[in-house]
């Protein structure tokens, strides 16, 4: 299962060159089912995804370059171009509610959670769209976080926001 929320940007974090990033390169060969392909660095994936917003079911499987390049020629839609950056989020906030009942043992803490941000920045002709996903283990601590002060606005369950719908805007 792929659970994330999705957020617009009001302005980039600093120091963001010191941050891992990725060249992207996405083409979707059907939208319903979700059936993607994608190019990141030198890595070649075909992905499938089940329906839904917050939370649904997400299946890679590896493919080599030759493979990418034929399938890219058979999708449907904007080829999505973008750089993405992965930045670890230090000390996340949670709603009271799921601090108390999920993070109130002394083993567990905030600080050791394991949590980045994909920051993406989409290249012509979707810029100067910016998009940041959190992916979390679970959906109630999803449904608890409480968003970082750089975020704009949670479109998690805005479709026109999910990658698929972007490829068939009109250009």
């Amino acid at each position: 299962m792929e659970i994330e929320r999705k957020f617009t940007v009001k302005e980039l974090p600093e120091n963001l060159t010191a941050y891992p990033c990725h060249i992207i390169e996405q083409a979707y060969l059907n939208t319903d089912p979700v059936i993607r392909i994608r190019r990141q660095d030198d890595k070649y994936y075909l992905t499938y995804k089940g329906k839904g917003l917050l939370a649904r079911e997400e299946y890679n499987l590896p493919l080599n370059e030759q493979a990418y390049y034929h399938l890219r020629e058979k999708a449907d839609g904007s080829i999505i171009s973008k750089k993405r950056y992965v930045i670890p989020v230090k000390h996340p906030q949670f709603t009271p509610t799921y601090m108390s009942e999920h993070l109130s043992d002394s083993d567990k803490s905030v600080d050791s959670l394991s949590l980045y941000v994909e920051l993406d920045i989409f290249d012509a002709p979707f810029a100067p769209l910016i998009i940041a996903e959190v992916e979390f283990p679970d959906k109630e601590m999803a449904e608890a976080f409480v968003m970082l002060d750089w975020f704009s606005q949670d479109v998690t369950n805005d479709p026109a926001y999910h990658n698929s719908n972007l490829s068939r805007k009109a250009l």
